[in-house]
């Protein structure tokens, strides 16, 4: 099901907004000075996110040092996504009412779990969580996560001005940029011409 809003497309552009991270910070979207790779997630301890989030904490150096900064958009509320939030190097934006998801067209549907490529990463991520879990560096998500368990991921990488670079709409669960990839958007993505952030 696609929600009310279409999706966002390159050439788009994104009006200028401070959202409220988790850990009370304001983040401006777009940066003035950097390229941001917004991505929306799903809901908090979701052991697919953390199984991508995970190689984005590796390599989070090598992302800042492209000018790229990372926003993280969960449909969970804040106080369910701060104890799984505590240690992360980069902004997670908490939106329980779905509001950003809606205005990037970010969908949720049935083929986030029952499409077969989802099967092996849900495998892995169950997994790779456990032992995370048991080693205490993670935390077990809620048996009835707020929003639900059928949203898809995606991904946009937005330039200072607004405009909208590049686009990725997950077709299931585990369907997003890997960091080479958002790596080689940042190094060969034109970036110019700004454009005014004001306008639609």
């Amino acid at each position: 099901m696609r929600l009310s809003r279409s999706p966002v497309e390159p050439g788009s552009t994104v009006n200028a907004r401070t959202l409220s991270a988790v850990s009370g910070d304001g983040v401006a979207v777009p940066d003035p000075d950097r390229l941001v790779h917004l991505q929306f997630r799903r809901f908090a301890g979701c052991p697919v996110c953390n199984l991508h989030l995970r190689s984005v904490i590796r390599r989070h150096g090598e992302i800042e040092a492209a000018g790229v900064r990372e926003v993280v958009v969960f449909h969970s509320p804040a106080e369910e996504l701060s104890p799984h939030t505590t240690d992360l190097p980069f902004a997670v934006v908490a939106d329980p009412t779905r509001r950003l998801y809606t205005e990037f067209g970010v969908e949720r549907s049935p083929r986030a779990l029952l499409s077969p490529r989802a099967w092996g990463p849900i495998v892995r991520a169950v997994l790779s969580g456990v032992r995370e879990v048991a080693r205490g560096r993670e935390r077990l998500p809620s048996t009835s996560p707020h929003g639900g368990r059928l949203g898809l991921p995606a991904d946009f990488l937005i330039a200072p001005g607004g405009r909208v670079l590049a686009a990725k709409y997950g077709e299931h669960v585990y369907d997003q940029w890997s960091v080479d990839e958002l790596l080689e958007l940042a190094a060969t993505t034109p970036r110019t011409p700004r454009t005014n952030p004001a306008a639609r």
